[in-house]
């Protein structure tokens, strides 16, 4: 007897059919459930990062720009029930399964999940928003093998616009002292303060993310301001792992998180 390619879940509030080639995660301190393509692009640490750095304020609109499967969308419109969010992402398929999440969890009349190309953000929506989220693709194209019908690639690859793009598209939907939070590669941070000065997005606050203690920076969480004044804090690093290797008693992961990244996962927004 042949497998179905759809099997159905029951929740209290939706019927939703999912696809034999996705999947069902949820982030237990988080509260939201997300579908996933189970060999395509998968969410990592880096928007769940993003999320706390992010500082959003009560009754803010709210875009996710080239929002993937919408984690940052969902975790938060979930912490913050005043907050409305706006998803944009280019391909279909991250669309489709974007759009069975947000049903799944509840949010349909919070979250709006549109088909958009960064490069060509709809007029409708220019300066119309307090807050931008943003976890681009990190490598430019020729780094790495990179197949432009792959999903995967789409999402880490400067396939369908660069840094500058993002940034650009940023600043387009922001209105006068809206704030744009992204996440990047460190070593692309010179490349990125470039971008944000070109687009009239002054860099306020900068937090440097480090596997462990005397490692170096990973990534780069950046907060610029449109039309902001010149003043950056930096902020204290963030390491993801502790110093010792050791096993998390409830996972068994080898290389165990920090207690702070052990609380952004158990949901210190939600709560704070």
């Amino acid at each position: 007897m042949s497998r179905s390619p759809f099997f159905i879940l029951d929740f209290p509030m939706t019927h939703l059919v999912l696809a034999d080639n996705e999947t069902l995660d949820r982030l237990d301190g988080l509260g939201v459930d997300i579908v996933q393509h189970r060999d395509g692009y998968r969410f990592s640490i880096d928007p769940v990062l993003l999320t706390d750095f992010c500082r959003p304020r009560q009754r803010e609109r709210v875009v996710d720009l080239g929002c993937g499967s919408a984690v940052m969308a969902l975790i938060l419109a979930r912490a913050f029930p005043s907050l409305s969010v706006v998803a944009l992402e280019l391909q279909a398929a991250q669309v489709a399964r974007a759009r069975k999440s947000v049903v799944l969890n509840g949010l349909e009349g919070r979250i709006d999940v549109q088909q958009t190309d960064v490069r060509e953000v709809p007029s409708a929506w220019h300066g119309d928003f307090d807050l931008v989220v943003c976890n681009p693709p990190f490598r430019p194209l020729g780094q790495g093998r990179c197949s432009q019908g792959d999903e995967r690639a789409v999402s880490r690859h400067e396939v369908s616009g660069g840094l500058d793009a993002f940034v650009r598209g940023a600043a387009v939907l922001l209105k006068h002292g809206g704030r744009l939070s992204m996440v990047h590669l460190a070593e692309r941070s010179a490349e990125l303060m470039v971008a944000l000065s070109c687009h009239g997005l002054a860099v306020k606050r900068l937090r440097y993310v480090h596997s462990r203690q005397g490692s170096p920076a990973r990534l780069v969480l950046v907060e610029g301001r449109k039309g902001g004044q010149p003043g950056v804090t930096i902020e204290a690093p963030l390491y993801l792992y502790r110093d010792r290797k050791s096993q998390s008693p409830e996972t068994g992961q080898r290389d165990r998180y920090s207690e702070e990244v052990e609380q952004i996962y158990a949901g210190r927004m939600c709560s704070g």
